[in-house]
């Protein structure tokens, strides 16, 4: 095992850099897929995609995930150190970072702040610390403290904790959370949950630059697992995805809804559907969530504290099946509406190892 830099040179002790690994008992790259494989064997090395560092005894101590990594205008950052450094604040309890998509940056830094019972902040004080104890391009460029929330019986769930897929019920259930924030790409798995979780009434999903705030009785998920060779780029997943639920929300009277653009279906300015592609090994994995009944979202926007200048941004606008055509609509209906005709057949090794990890975040073993 060794610690090397982005140009594959090893790194000196204490340093951070990527886990590479060989020997004889590594894999020699992963099934079917050459280019993955190209990426992770690098002059004879396995590139773990774990960052860490090597002590003086030789230990080796795991600091982040390389994916993880927030690229900010030619700079990489470890959400993890300003997870920390936020985290020295008395004030605060939780804390999760993330990197959001910024056109001119290529990513802005985005922090989830939970304080302490009794305490109180404001996102100006929480900048200015990030800016005395961080380099100028790590600091959160938006901040959302979550203190009001608590008193509503909120949970914000670290970004990692999720990956423990159903064991989030337990969190849930031991706090008696009336709502849970959680990233967006969850959307399937706290879907499959609720039941399970008696107090849960809101759902609060970080997009990119927005909050999603959804009624558990209120959605629809829908998840799609394909081979990711079906289409021939993610440009084209997204639109032909797009395209499917458009027709399906015409087809119950929500004649002016179309598609946008990457992950989101409109009608007249406001969101009302969502959805998000990903890549699970050799698999491609799509979770929709649309938005069938109205949306009582005025208590969370009322305790929700963010500076006037950012307001207008993270405050989605959404709408809903009910709110545009009048009806309820039957979720069973919109399943068989949305008609999409699979292909059955048996999953190569790799992919169904992939699946069984994909299906594992949502389903009891």
């Amino acid at each position: 095992m060794k610690i090397f830099d982005e140009e594959n040179r090893e790194l000196k002790q204490g340093e951070v850099g990527e886990i590479v690994i060989r020997g004889g008992v590594i894999t020699r790259g992963y099934y079917n897929a050459p280019e993955e494989t190209e990426k992770a064997m690098q002059g004879g090395w396995f590139h773990s995609g774990d960052l860490g560092y090597c002590e003086e005894e030789g230990y080796f101590f795991i600091t982040d995930r390389k994916k993880d990594l927030i690229i900010r205008g030619g700079f990489n950052i470890s959400p993890r150190e300003v997870e920390e450094i936020i985290h020295t604040l008395s004030k605060v309890k939780e804390v999760a970072v993330i990197g959001v998509h910024d056109k001119s940056m290529r990513e802005a830094v985005k922090a989830f702040v939970v304080l302490k019972e009794g305490e109180s902040s404001s996102v100006k004080e929480i900048v200015d610390f990030c800016k005395d104890n961080l380099s100028s391009h790590k600091v959160p460029e938006f901040i959302y403290s979550f203190f009001a929330l608590q008193k509503l019986g909120v949970i914000a769930v670290p970004f990692n904790t999720m990956y423990k897929g159903r064991e989030i019920i337990h969190i849930l259930n031991d706090c008696g959370a009336k709502a849970i924030i959680a990233l967006s790409n969850f959307a399937s798995l706290i879907n499959e949950i609720k039941t399970d979780v008696a107090s849960l009434e809101h759902v609060i999903l970080t997009g990119e630059r927005t909050l999603l705030f959804v009624h558990p009785e209120s959605t629809i998920s829908v998840q799609m697992v394909y081979e990711s060779g079906f289409f021939e780029s993610a440009d084209q997943a997204y639109q032909k995805v797009g395209e499917i639920l458009v027709e399906t929300l015409k087809n119950f009277g929500v004649a002016a809804a179309w598609y946008k653009h990457r992950g989101s279906i409109r009608v007249n300015g406001r969101k009302i559907a969502s959805f998000i592609i990903s890549q699970v090994e050799n698999l491609t994995v799509m979770n929709a969530l649309c938005f069938l009944g109205k949306l009582k979202t005025d208590d969370f926007f009322k305790v929700i504290w963010v500076p006037a200048e950012i307001k207008d941004k993270i405050l989605e606008p959404l709408t809903s099946v009910e709110e545009v055509t009048g009806a309820k609509l039957d979720k069973t209906e919109f399943k068989n509406t949305l008609g999409i005709e699979i292909e059955e057949g048996p999953l190569k090794r790799d992919e169904l190892f992939a699946y069984e990890k994909q299906r594992a975040l949502a389903h009891k073993t």
